[in-house]
C-alpha cells in the first residue's frame, strides 16, 4: 500500500464526509493505493456514525478507531500509528484547514527527496487564526526549534506531517508529545527531517480546539520533559545523583566547619553558644536531607527507567 491518511478527530461529524471525498479523489487522481484511518477520540455528536457510514460505502479503504473516552490528540496518533500498513503515512486534522491536495507532494519527498520525516508549514496561518493562537505558537515554536536542534522547522504543531513507515513504528507518541513528533523522530535516529509550506484554511465547521493559554503553557511544560527524558531518561541517577551528592558534600563540610569552630573554641576557653543555636547547621543539616533524598530519587529512577511497564494503554470500544 502506498499510503495511510490518519485523521484523529473529536467532535467533526459535519467535516468528515467532505474531506474524505476530497482526500479520495487526490488519491484516484494520482493512482495511489491508500486507506484513510478515522481515529475518534471520545466524540459526544455523530462522528462514529458518520465514520460507519463511509465503511459501509467504501470497505477496503476507510477503517476506524473509537475510543471509549476523550484521551487526546497523541494516543489517537499512537493507535493509528500502530494501525497503518501504507509505506508512507500521512496525518492530518479532521477540520479542513489541512488540504489533502498537499498529499502528493508529501509523498514525492519521502519517496524520491529520501525524507524521513516531512512537517508542513501554514505560511498564511495568521490569515485564517486569531492573534490569541498566531502569536504563542510563533514563541511556541522558536522555543522548540531552539531546544530541540531542528532548526528548518517553523511550525512543529501542524498537523499535516507524512512520514515513513518505520518512523511511525520506531517512536512512541503519549500525553501531548504530538507536538514533538519531529524531536521524537530525531532522537529515534530518523534526523533527515523537512518542511513543505501548505495551504491553511480557516475552519468550516464547528469551533476550534485551542485551549488558550493552558496549552500554551502545558507545550512548554511538555517540551522541557521531553528534553529531560532524551537527556537523562535512561540515565536518572547521572543528574539527581550527581546534585544530592554535591548538595550532601557542601552541607557535610557545613556541618564540619560549624562543629570544628565549636570545637576550637572549647579548646581555647573561648565562649561559643551551642552548635544547636547556629542557623549555619540547620541550613547545613537540610542540605545533608535534601541531597540524600535527590541521590535516593535518582536510584529509584535508574530501577524504574529499567522496569517501566507500557504507558500507552486506551480503552478501544470498536475496531472498523
Amino acid at each position: 500500500m502506498d499510503i495511510s491518511v490518519i485523521v484523529p478527530l473529536y467532535n467533526e461529524d459535519e467535516s468528515l464526509p467532505e474531506l474524505f471525498d476530497w482526500i479520495k479523489r487526490v488519491m484516484i487522481n494520482n493512482g495511489f493505493s491508500y486507506e484513510v484511518i478515522f481515529v475518534n477520540d471520545g466524540s459526544t455528536d455523530k462522528s462514529w456514525e458518520v465514520i460507519e457510514n463511509l465503511k459501509a460505502a467504501n470497505p477496503e479503504t476507510v477503517h476506524g478507531i473509537k475510543f471509549r473516552r476523550n484521551y487526546g490528540k497523541s494516543p489517537a496518533l499512537y493507535c493509528g500509528f500502530n494501525a497503518a500498513k501504507g509505506d508512507v503515512v500521512i496525518t492530518m486534522d479532521a477540520d479542513l484547514q489541512d488540504s489533502p491536495d498537499e498529499i502528493p507532494e508529501l509523498y514525492r519527498m519521502i519517496t524520491v527527496d529520501g525524507y524521513d520525516l516531512v512537517s508542513g508549514y501554514k505560511m498564511n496561518r495568521s490569515k485564517g487564526d486569531p492573534l490569541s493562537k498566531t502569536i504563542p505558537t510563533k514563541l511556541f515554536n522558536a522555543t522548540a526549534r531552539k531546544v530541540s536542534g531542528i532548526h528548518n522547522l517553523h511550525d512543529f504543531n501542524c498537523g499535516l506531517k507524512a512520514y515513513r513507515s518505520d518512523v511511525v513504528k520506531n517512536i512512541e507518541v503519549y500525553g501531548e508529545m504530538h507536538r514533538y513528533i519531529p524531536y521524537l523522530a530525531k532522537n529515534a535516529g530518523f534526523d533527515k527531517i523537512g518542511e513543505k509550506k501548505v495551504h491553511h484554511q480557516a475552519r468550516k465547521f464547528g469551533k476550534s480546539k485551542f485551549m488558550g493559554l493552558n496549552r500554551f503553557v502545558n507545550g512548554y511544560l511538555d517540551l522541557l520533559s521531553l528534553w529531560f527524558l532524551n537527556n537523562f531518561g535512561l540515565k536518572p541517577m547521572h543528574v539527581f545523583g550527581f546534585i544530592g551528592t554535591l548538595m550532601f558534600m557542601i552541607g557535610f563540610l557545613a556541618v564540619c566547619v560549624v562543629g570544628g569552630t565549636k570545637l576550637y573554641c572549647l579548646a581555647k576557653g573561648i565562649s561559643h553558644p551551642l552548635v544547636t543555636n547556629s542557623p549555619y547547621f540547620y541550613i547545613a543539616l537540610t542540605m545533608m536531607i535534601l541531597g540524600t533524598q535527590l541521590f535516593v530519587a535518582g536510584f529509584l529512577g535508574e530501577l524504574i527507567s529499567r522496569n517501566s511497564a507500557e504507558r500507552n494503554n486506551y480503552q478501544i470500544e470498536k475496531t472498523i
